[in-house]
C-alpha cells in the first residue's frame, strides 16, 4: 500500500534481496573476506553473531559465489530435528542413503567425503546453522567425524554458526578437540550510524526510490533503536513506510519511526 504513494517499484527490505545487490558493511566483508580464505584453505570456521546480524546472509552469499563444479554445499541448520537426525542429513546430503547405527553414519560421511574430493575433485562443503543448540555430544563428534588421514588432511570445509554464546561453549574443555581445529572465528558486528544510513538508502534506491523517503531525523532515529542490527532496521523501515504512507508523511519524520519503534517493540 505505501510503494505508490512513496514510487517505489517493490518492497524495499524484503529478505528477496540478491547477493550481488548486498550493502557492503564493513562487518559483511570482514566475514566474507574470512570464508574465503577458510574455503581456500579448507577445514573447520566459526561465524558467529546475534539474531539479525546478517550472518545466514553472508553464509548464502558465500556459497552462492562457490563454483558448483568444484564445491558441493550442504546447508543444515540445526533446528532441522535431533542430533541422530543430523548425522542422517549429514549423510543424505552427500547423496547417500541413511544406515541406522551411529557409528555406520560415520563411516558413510567419511567415505562420501573422500569420494567427493579424492576421485570427483570436488569439496564439499557442510554450513551447519543455529548450532548454539547443539548438544555437546555433536560438537564434540564433528571432531571425530571429520578426522581424515590422522588429522593431517581437510578434503572439506566445515562452517559452524549460531549466536555468540557458541563461543563460550566452544570453550568447554570437552569441547576442545573441536575449537582447537577451528582456523576461522569471526563474530558479525552491527552497523554504525553512517553505515545504517547508507543501507537504508541503498535498499530504496534498488527499489527504485528517487527522492528523499527518509529524512535525516527520521535515519537518525532507525539507526538508534534498531542498534545497527540489519534485521531490525529493515523491520523498523518497513513498519515507518506503512505507518509513514497511512499518516501521509513524505518524507518520513522521527515521529512517524517513534511510533513505529513502538508498533514492533523496539
Amino acid at each position: 500500500m505505501y510503494r505508490p504513494f512513496y514510487s517505489l517499484s517493490k518492497e524495499p527490505f524484503g529478505k528477496d534481496i540478491k547477493p550481488q545487490e548486498h550493502f557492503p558493511s564493513q562487518s559483511f566483508k570482514e566475514a566474507l573476506a574470512r570464508l574465503k580464505y577458510l574455503v581456500d584453505t579448507r577445514g573447520f570456521g566459526a561465524i558467529l553473531g546475534e539474531s539479525g546480524s546478517g550472518k545466514t546472509y553472508a553464509l548464502r552469499t558465500m556459497a552462492e559465489s562457490l563454483n558448483p563444479a568444484l564445491y558441493k554445499t550442504i546447508y543444515l541448520p540445526m533446528s532441522s530435528g535431533t542430533t541422530m537426525d543430523m548425522y542422517r542429513n549429514l549423510v543424505t546430503g552427500l547423496g547417500e542413503e541413511p544406515r541406522y547405527r551411529k557409528s555406520d553414519l560415520f563411516r558413510q560421511i567419511q567415505k562420501a567425503v573422500e569420494h567427493f574430493f579424492y576421485e570427483k575433485r570436488v569439496t564439499p562443503v557442510f554450513i551447519l546453522d543455529e548450532m548454539h543448540l547443539a548438544k555437546p555430544e555433536f560438537l564434540l563428534d564433528l571432531a571425530m567425524i571429520f578426522n581424515f588421514s590422522m588429522d593431517s588432511k581437510n578434503p572439506f570445509v566445515v562452517i559452524i554458526a549460531g549466536l555468540p554464546f557458541l563461543s563460550t561453549r566452544l570453550k568447554l574443555n570437552h569441547i576442545q578437540p573441536l575449537a582447537q581445529r577451528i582456523i576461522v572465528h569471526y563474530k558479525m558486528e552491527p552497523l554504525d550510524k553512517p553505515e545504517v544510513f547508507q543501507y537504508i538508502n541503498h535498499r530504496l534506491k534498488l527499489a527504485g526510490a528517487t527522492t528523499e523517503v527518509f529524512s535525516q531525523e527520521a535515519l537518525e532515529a532507525i539507526a538508534s533503536h534498531s542498534a545497527g542490527w540489519p534485521r531490525l532496521v529493515n523491520n523498523l523501515a518497513s513498519t515507518s513506510l506503512l505507518l509513514g504512507a497511512q499518516l501521509k508523511k513524505n518524507p518520513i519524520d522521527a515521529e512517524v519511526v517513534r511510533l513505529a519503534s513502538m508498533e514492533t517493540n523496539l
